[in-house]
């Protein structure tokens, strides 16, 4: 069976996303670049940490990753990732409402599921086979699917940054223990990685 492994950025003081998300801001009003400079620039120095989050058969994220909007669907939004999104491989959405599969270029697919965080690992187990299955985001959907200890791995990369307010890692996890499996320090960010303790 696949694994599951969620694979996050956070600032030092816990938070993947900034307050007051919007179409023109995704991780709310943070600077982008505080938790996500390092998939940009020194790419060759987190090489490795970078192909390892996206070497996945499927991807599994909340609708607040997908997109901004609240209610009921913006049929015309398609995502930030523009016609090609990164992930290459199914990625099934949590959503509230339905909403049919949205085919994008490079093998992504966006399959939205109304019926629950188990039917969305159940289907993203499926299309995985022997892969794993990658929790993405946001902080609300990692928060669940570690709640319900489903988590194989934890890679968590810290930004040396303060954030203050947002959506935090860990909100509603309750106490647990993990073993580090391995830490990596690079000039723009710590690499992680957890195990549980089972």
């Amino acid at each position: 069976m696949s694994r599951v492994v969620c694979d996050v950025a956070v600032s030092m003081d816990g938070y993947m996303a900034g307050p007051g998300q919007t179409r023109e801001l995704p991780f709310g009003s943070i600077e982008h670049n505080r938790l996500y400079d390092w998939m940009m620039h020194d790419g060759e120095e987190n090489r490795t940490e970078f192909d390892a989050m996206l070497d996945a058969g499927a991807f599994i994220m909340g609708r607040n990753m997908f997109g901004p909007d609240r209610g009921e669907w913006d049929l015309d939004w398609q995502g930030w990732w523009g016609d090609d999104p990164l992930y290459h491989a199914p990625v099934f959405v949590l959503a509230h409402r339905a909403r049919a599969d949205l085919p994008m270029g490079g093998g992504t697919t966006f399959h939205f599921v109304s019926d629950g965080a188990d039917s969305a690992l159940d289907r993203a187990r499926a299309a995985a086979g022997e892969r794993d299955v990658v929790v993405v985001g946001g902080a609300t959907t990692v928060n669940q699917f570690l709640a319900a200890g489903v988590v194989d791995e934890l890679r968590v990369h810290v930004t040396p940054s303060i954030i203050g307010a947002g959506e935090r890692l860990f909100d509603g996890v309750p106490p647990s223990a993990f073993e580090q499996v391995s830490s990596r320090g690079t000039s723009l960010v710590t690499h992680l990685v957890y195990r549980p303790v089972r």
